[in-house]
């Protein structure tokens, strides 16, 4: 009987994780219409997305970011070129800038191709039932990289790049920003570098 009992539970078991799986594929599929550069050919289009800290998401980060927040209602933070305000500010060999409402990223290499020191993100973010408008930079060693290339026979700009931003202030005053924004006493948010990820195909080039 206990054996019965035992298969019993571990083909229930073998069966919710199957239907758990089925499910998170589901939902981590995009969205019809959502906004890809997947297989774009013609149009200027991009995306940034800001990763938190795997310690200040739900289930410490095991999620995806597009299914965390479709499962517990969080809004990413992101912004694409269908964003309220998107423009491009600018961008070449070695750098990008991309803006939208409350947005404003920019990211450049030195000669070697490391991430520079001019490289910043500002963005829009509720924190402790507050919005704040936080302004980040990378370390002093800067981790990351910006690829930029030319489309072939265009003078058109395609790429993809991924920074660490470690040091995060609030925009409009220049404080670290701790308890305040929800950190434990003694820390600062983030609790650990904040990751940037993006994509664009179809840029032209402007004047910095």
């Amino acid at each position: 009987m206990q054996r019965l009992l035992k298969i019993s539970l571990i083909i229930f078991a073998l069966a919710l994780a199957i239907c758990l799986a089925c499910f998170v594929w589901r939902l981590s599929r995009p969205n019809e219409g959502e906004p890809s550069l997947a297989g774009t050919t013609s149009g200027p289009a991009f995306e940034v997305i800001i990763e938190k800290p795997r310690m200040d998401r739900p289930l410490f980060r095991i999620i995806p970011t597009r299914l965390e927040a479709k499962i517990f209602g969080v809004s990413a933070l992101r912004f694409d070129q269908a964003s309220r305000g998107a423009r491009v500010g600018g961008i070449g060999n070695g750098y990008v800038d991309l803006h939208a409402d409350g947005w404003d990223l920019h990211i450049e290499t030195n000669g070697e191709g490391k991430v520079g020191s001019e490289t910043r993100i500002v963005f829009p973010i509720e924190i402790a039932e507050k919005e704040w408008s936080i302004r980040c930079r990378p370390a002093e060693q800067a981790v990351g990289f910006l690829h930029v290339i030319t489309r072939p026979g265009s003078s058109e700009f395609e790429g993809n790049f991924v920074v660490e931003f470690a040091n995060c202030e609030d925009a409009k005053t220049g404080k670290i920003l701790d308890t305040e924004a929800g950190a434990r006493p003694g820390d600062a948010w983030p609790s650990a570098p904040l990751t940037v990820r993006g994509s664009f195909t179809g840029l032209s080039p402007k004047s910095r």
